[in-house]
């Protein structure tokens, strides 16, 4: 007898999503096209790890890759197969390198290029066989890449080093480390011989053409983060979280909205349940101070934003009924303002339930 599991079907096609993340696709293009130019002679490379952010790399990869994008960088290596089905292997370089032989087996096998941040990984990406490589080197951040005195070592001699990086602690503040690390990556750039270099993040960019070399890596501004204010005339805004109303209602005065009570109607209220809340990214910092609009009319979310709901004021939208779609306001510099988040978290917190 079937099992009331395997004996119930699924219908033909789930229903659609309650949420979605709107994404400028145009947006993400000019981004990259700007932080390209602004690189100057250097080329643009695009930070695609956390599935691009939290945007998606099946809709990101092929945007950065048609605008022009050449290279791709991701941290772990379980982010390569998606990836790969949008850019050659050869374009993509992962940031944490191989920590254990199997990784090292994986990147030979796949033609991805490992970035080395350690003697160990070193001879752990020779073992395997070897072959085109990238190189970190720590300068002043204290994560992970190589030492200087590490650059003296025989078995830097043996790597066939495509890109030699470092990364910036402080890029996006006036800070004298900025400086310091520039001239430690020079340093090291005479160390070891590579075919290029890069230094620059987002904000990196902004610094100036010493500290470009051949290749930039910009991450946040790609998806509509302004790191710096050198920046802020540059960058468009890329994605937006939409939620459709579930449900709709009217509360007297004096009654109250959400768990706590933190929401206390002063007169008669028609609210709106959004099937948005803090599982999907939008955290309780956006409680009682979160903004949604439908064609541009406020939506104030009320009270405390829930695991799986958040209830908006209708006032100014009286013709919203269940199923309607609202916008939130989510320009990451002024979200990031409003929530004390950083807009790397922002964007990186979006859930899976967004359809994308």
């Amino acid at each position: 007898m079937a099992s009331r599991a395997t004996s119930l079907t699924m219908p033909a096609e789930l229903p659609p999503a309650t949420l979605r993340l709107s994404i400028d696709r145009e947006a993400l293009a000019a981004n990259w096209r700007a932080l390209d130019r602004l690189s100057g002679q250097a080329a643009a490379g695009a930070a695609v790890k956390a599935d691009a952010y939290g945007l998606g790399v099946a809709v990101a990869a092929p945007v950065l890759r048609d605008a022009g994008c050449r290279d791709f960088f991701v941290a772990h290596w379980q982010e390569v197969p998606p990836l790969l089905d949008h850019v050659p292997a050869g374009s993509v370089a992962v940031l944490h390198g191989p920590v254990t032989a199997a990784d090292a087996a994986f990147a030979k096998a796949s033609g991805v290029r490992p970035v080395i941040n350690s003697l160990h990984q070193a001879r752990l990406w020779l073992e395997a066989g070897g072959g085109v490589c990238d190189v970190m080197v720590d300068t002043g951040i204290n994560r992970i890449g190589l030492g200087l005195t590490d650059l003296t070592d025989p078995v830097l001699g043996q790597l066939q080093i495509d890109v030699l990086h470092s990364h910036l602690a402080s890029a996006d503040e006036d800070s004298a480390l900025n400086a310091a690390q520039q001239n430690r990556w020079n340093a090291a750039r005479g160390m070891v011989q590579h075919n290029r270099a890069s230094l620059a993040n987002s904000a990196g960019i902004a610094l100036g053409a010493a500290y470009h070399g051949d290749l930039t890596r910009p991450g946040l501004a790609l998806y509509g983060g302004v790191p710096c204010a050198a920046l802020a005339s540059e960058i468009r805004q890329v994605a937006a979280p939409e939620a459709a109303l579930v449900q709709v209602r009217q509360i007297a005065a004096g009654e109250s909205v959400g768990y706590n009570a933190t929401f206390i109607a002063p007169q008669t209220m028609r609210i709106g349940v959004v099937s948005l809340g803090y599982a999907d990214g939008y955290l309780r910092a956006w409680s009682g101070k979160g903004m949604l609009r439908s064609m541009g009319r406020p939506v104030p979310v009320l009270g405390r934003v829930s695991m799986d709901m958040t209830v908006v004021d209708l006032t100014a939208a009286p013709d919203l009924r269940e199923g309607d779609w609202l916008t939130a306001d989510y320009s990451l510099p002024e979200a990031a303002a409003a929530t004390g988040l950083s807009q790397y978290e922002l964007l990186t917190v979006l859930g899976l339930r967004f359809a994308r």
